[in-house]
């Protein structure tokens, strides 16, 4: 089959010529007829296998007529990282040379102001990263009320960067009536769910089956030590022929440790990460395309963003901690027919990671042996025989000399200041043989039993005198209450005037 078959039109059919195209992918012959028939589709094929080109060509001939308002785009393109949305538009300026589309790219890292300018001309295709495209949107710049055609692209990844919300709020701002496009790599349950909640009858094309990688691609796992895995890296860039290669860390940290490695190597390599602006991003990209950079050193931000056909290895410095992380970083490598090779290094602690991705592609990976795998192993004490033993002299201790041990402690608690040694000293004295402290205990215990006309409240000599906090059973016990029978009991010692009587008139017994 060819792309004539596909009912594309001719103009189209001449740009594709143009670009070294002749003969479609699996996934580009079941999906353009689809896409021209107006279908929501379900795509699922792994990377590498032309899904940019199975959405982007018929969406060409679908846009030929018609033309934009302004702030209002006809179609919509959600991809998950700037350089993957990067890459859909210059699919676009290939495919669509022949054709006077307009198109909008929004990510960060760019000018508000520039692509505020171009919304506003008006746009037939607008490409877009989920955070852009809300802050554009929350400012009042754009509107989707217009919106015919959405493809969400890399569904999986950008469940994996947390983008989900962002595209729902996105969805419940298009109309209802629209065509879907939704494409993935990999098929996980959350993206099943999401494409029942996004499409209507949705057509699903599958060309193979979920996570697999492609057949042009032989890995290898190359088994090492955690200190070894930099040496075993470069091992393997010069043992190989590598044409230009591609190095993925797990962290961003070590993508700066591992290019800075191998340029002390005299290795042509350059970093490629996150924390990077959007133009020097760009630049490394676009030297890497030209072949100025050898080896790019990446984290899993590049692993999606990438369309380079002449990527001829891949290293995985660190094994994938999610299996489907695996397929995409592999991926890199063996596009457009050409064969590739992937090595991941992994260590003792990988193996449970290397065992879910193994279980996700449904097979064995081929297992190495590193050239440093582990550190050399101490060397065995030496035997000693029965007759050497019995034959050492016994050396007898001076019955001067001090013990190692002891000798050892009392050496270092010389070489202690004197402040140390006193401080340690009081500190080892007990409370009871300090006879300040008793004193002092005996003193509060004195003021606690007469009150000390002070009420309840424990008097302290001085302020920064500390609080004498005594234990439950070191309180005194206390005074037994007077027994008024025996003092109070004869009436000679009970005071006068509580016996002298008192007489009361006769108003006053009245008033009573």
């Amino acid at each position: 089959m060819t792309f004539q078959d596909l009912g594309l039109s001719d103009p189209l059919l001449a740009a594709i010529e143009n670009s070294g195209y002749t003969i479609p992918t699996p996934i580009q012959e079941k999906a353009i007829p689809l896409v021209l028939m107006g279908r929501d589709i379900l795509g699922c094929a792994q990377t590498g296998t032309g899904k940019t080109a199975g959405f982007v060509l018929p969406m060409i001939d679908i846009l030929a007529e018609g033309k934009p308002k302004a702030r209002m785009p006809r179609s919509l393109i959600l991809e998950p990282t700037r350089e993957l949305a990067a890459q859909v538009a210059e699919k676009f300026d290939d495919y669509g040379q022949n054709h006077k589309l307009t198109k909008a790219l929004l990510i960060g890292g760019s000018s508000f102001v520039d692509q505020k300018k171009i919304l506003d001309r008006g746009v037939d295709v607008l490409i877009a990263t989920p955070g852009r495209l809300l802050d554009l949107f929350e400012r009042g710049n754009i509107l989707m009320s217009d919106v015919k055609i959405l493809v969400i692209d890399e569904a999986d990844r950008m469940l994996d960067m947390g983008f989900i919300p962002d595209v729902e709020e996105i969805c419940s701002k298009i109309p209802a009536i629209r065509q879907t496009l939704f494409f993935s790599a990999t098929m996980p349950p959350e993206i099943k769910r999401l494409s029942e909640k996004f499409l209507t009858n949705p057509k699903e094309v599958t060309v193979a089956r979920p996570a697999t990688t492609a057949s042009t691609i032989e890995d290898f796992i190359t088994n090492t030590h955690p200190r070894d895995k930099r040496k075993v890296l470069r091992g393997l860039i010069e043992e190989q022929k590598v044409h230009s290669a591609l190095v993925f860390c797990n962290r961003k940290r070590d993508v700066d440790v591992v290019a800075r490695s191998l340029k002390n190597r005299d290795f042509n390599a350059a970093a490629l990460h996150g924390d990077m602006t959007q133009d020097k991003r760009t630049e490394t990209l676009d030297r890497f395309r030209a072949g100025e950079i050898r080896i790019l050193v990446a984290s899993d931000v590049a692993a999606r963003g990438l369309d380079i056909n002449d990527v001829s290895h891949v290293f995985n410095f660190d094994v994938p901690i999610h299996p489907d992380d695996y397929v995409h970083r592999i991926g890199r490598t063996g596009r457009a027919g050409k064969s590739g090779r992937a090595y991941t290094l992994a260590t003792r602690e990988d193996e449970k990671f290397v065992a879910a991705i193994e279980r996700v592609i449904g097979r064995k990976i081929t297992v190495l042996d590193g050239s440093a795998t582990s550190p050399a192993p101490a060397p065995a004490p030496a035997e000693v025989k029965a007759d050497d033993v019995a034959a050492a002299p016994v050396e007898e201790p001076a019955a001067s000399a001090e013990k190692p041990a002891e000798k050892a402690a009392a050496t270092e608690e010389e070489a202690k200041p004197a402040r140390t040694r006193r401080s340690r000293a009081r500190k080892d004295t007990p409370r009871d043989d300090k006879p300040e402290a008793r004193e002092s205990r005996d003193e509060n215990k004195t003021r606690e039993g007469r009150g000390d006309g002070r009420g309840d409240r424990q008097s302290h000599g001085s302020r920064n005198e500390p609080r004498n906090h005594k234990h439950p059973d070191e309180r005194p016990e206390a005074k037994p209450l007077p027994d008024t029978e025996k003092e109070f009991g004869k009436t000679d010692q009970v005071p006068a005037f509580l016996l002298q009587e008192v007489t009361l008139s006769d108003e006053e017994k009245a008033a009573a």
